[in-house]
C-alpha cells in the first residue's frame, strides 16, 4: 500500500512574510519590533486607506495623539494600578515620569475634555490611527500576531445613554462590513466579561449595567455569542471579535467596550438640552484591531496571493528583451500615474520564464513583446494561470483599475474579456 501523504502545512506569516519581503526583525531592534519592507508597508498602507475612508464614512473624525503621557495620567485612567505589569517602566525627563501608552483612551478623554460639548454634537466618534506599547515577555511574542510596538486602529465614541445602542450596533456593522470586503471570517464572538482578582475595577453595577447594554446589542444584531469570564478589559466588559488561523489557533481582532469608569475618572461632561451638566458614555471600538495582527492573518488566509487591491504589487510587467524596456518602462509609469502598484521585471533579471515564475503571486502579469510594443497592446497573464487575448494597453488598465476599485475578489470577472 502506498503511504498516505501527510497534509500540507498550514501556512505561516513568519514564513511567507519572509519570503516575500514583506518584514523582518533585526536583533538590533530587539524581539517583538518587526520593521515592514516596502511590499509589506504597501499592503499595511492600503488597509489604513481603507479604514480612515470607512471609518469617515460613518461619521468618525480623525485626531492624532503622542504615543507618550505623564504617569500621572495612567494613573488618572486606572491603567497604572490594573495593567501596570502589561506598561513598559516610566522614564525619567526632567523630573517628571512619562510612559508609552498602552492605550489611546486616556488620550482621546483629553482631547474630549479639552473643549466643552453640547448634547447637540453626540454622538462625537473620534478614531485614530495611532501607536501604543505593551511590555510583552519575550516567549509570547511571535511574527506580527504578538508584538511590542502596536499600531492601532481605535475609536472612542463619546454619546449619550440612550445612543450607546445604536453607536454599539453601528459599530459591529462596521465591524461585518470590514471582514466581508476583507474576507475574514470570525471564528465567533465573544462577550467578555470580569473575572475574579484585582485585575477589574471594583464596580458592580457598573458592570452589570455595562453587560446589559452588550448583550442587548448582541441579541438584537442576531449574532450567536459566548460568554467568557476573566477577559474583560479593567474597566468595562467588551465584545470580542475572535479569528482563527489555518492551524486553529484563536486570536482576538476587532473589539467593542462600554465604559462608564473612564468618562467618571476624567470627570468629562456634556450639556444636556435640560442646561445641566450631564456624563457621557464612551465607547471604545477597534474595526480591524492592530495592523500588524490583521495583515498577518490575511498573509496566512491568502498564502500571500493577496486580492487585487491589497496586493503589494498588482501588475508584473515582463518585457521578453530589452528591446521592449522603453514601452515597458512607459506601461509602469502610466500605471502608476492610474495609482496601480506596477514593477518592471526587467529581462537582465533572468529568462521570461523565471520571471513569470517569481512573479506568480502578483495578481496581473503582461508580457511585452514585440508584437505588443508595436500594437500598443497587453497580453495579460492571471495569477490562476488564465492567459486573456490581447487587449489595447488602455483598455486593459481600466479594467484592472475597475476591479481594484470595486475591491473585487475575481481578478477577471466573468464578461470582462468580451
Amino acid at each position: 500500500m502506498n503511504p498516505v501523504p501527510a497534509p500540507a502545512p498550514a501556512p505561516d506569516h513568519r514564513r511567507l512574510g519572509r519570503e516575500l519581503d514583506l518584514f523582518d526583525t533585526d536583533p538590533l531592534m530587539g524581539a517583538g519590533l518587526p520593521y515592514w519592507l516596502p511590499d509589506g508597508a504597501a499592503v499595511r498602507h492600503v488597509l489604513e486607506e481603507y479604514i480612515r475612508d470607512a471609518e469617515a464614512r460613518a461619521g468618525y473624525r480623525h485626531v492624532h495623539s503622542p504615543v507618550l503621557g505623564k504617569r500621572a495620567l495612567y494613573e488618572l485612567s486606572g491603567h497604572w494600578d490594573h495593567y501596570r505589569e502589561d506598561m513598559f517602566p516610566p522614564m525619567d525627563l526632567g523630573g517628571e515620569q512619562v510612559v508609552l501608552r498602552p492605550s489611546l483612551c486616556p488620550h482621546h478623554a483629553l482631547i474630549y475634555r479639552s473643549r466643552a460639548h453640547s448634547y447637540r454634537e453626540l454622538p462625537l466618534r473620534l478614531a485614530e490611527l495611532g501607536g501604543m506599547f505593551r511590555a510583552e515577555l519575550s516567549g509570547v511574542l511571535g511574527g506580527l500576531t504578538r508584538v511590542r510596538a502596536i499600531q492601532l486602529n481605535d475609536a472612542h465614541i463619546f454619546c449619550t445613554l440612550d445612543q450607546v445602542a445604536d453607536e454599539a450596533r453601528a459599530a459591529l456593522e462596521l465591524i461585518r462590513r470590514t471582514y466581508a470586503d476583507l474576507g475574514i471570517r470570525p471564528a465567533r464572538y465573544r462577550l467578555s466579561l470580569p473575572g475574579d482578582g484585582g485585575k477589574y475595577v471594583d464596580d458592580p453595577a457598573m458592570w452589570r449595567r455595562a453587560a446589559a447594554l452588550l448583550t442587548d446589542v448582541l441579541d438584537g444584531a442576531g449574532v450567536a455569542y459566548e460568554a467568557a469570564e476573566g477577559e474583560a478589559a479593567f474597566y468595562g466588559p467588551k465584545i470580542d471579535v475572535q479569528i482563527a488561523d489555518r492551524a486553529g489557533r484563536e486570536a482576538t481582532l476587532s473589539t467593542l467596550q462600554v465604559d462608564l469608569y473612564q468618562p467618571r475618572r476624567f470627570d468629562l461632561s456634556y450639556t444636556g438640552a435640560d442646561g445641566a451638566r450631564h456624563r457621557p458614555v464612551m465607547v471604545h471600538r477597534a474595526v480591524l484591531g492592530s495592523l500588524e495582527r490583521v495583515v498577518a492573518h490575511l498573509i496566512e488566509e491568502h498564502g500571500g496571493a493577496f486580492p487585487a487591491w491589497l496586493a503589494p504589487v498588482q501588475l508584473a510587467v515582463l518585457p521578453v528583451s530589452p528591446g521592449e524596456l522603453a514601452p515597458a518602462e512607459d506601461l509602469v509609469r502610466r500605471c502608476r500615474d492610474r495609482g496601480l502598484r506596477a514593477e518592471l521585471a526587467d529581462p537582465a533579471l533572468g529568462s521570461l520564464g523565471a520571471r513569470i515564475h517569481d512573479a506568480r503571486r502578483v495578481p496581473y502579469q503582461a508580457v511585452i513583446g514585440p508584437r505588443e510594443a508595436s500594437a500598443g497592446h497587453l497580453a495579460l497573464r492571471l495569477r490562476d494561470g488564465r492567459r486573456l487575448p490581447p487587449l489595447p494597453a488602455g483598455e486593459a488598465l481600466a479594467r484592472i483599475a475597475a476591479v481594484v476599485a470595486g475591491r473585487g475578489r475575481e481578478l477577471w470577472p466573468e464578461g470582462a474579456h468580451s
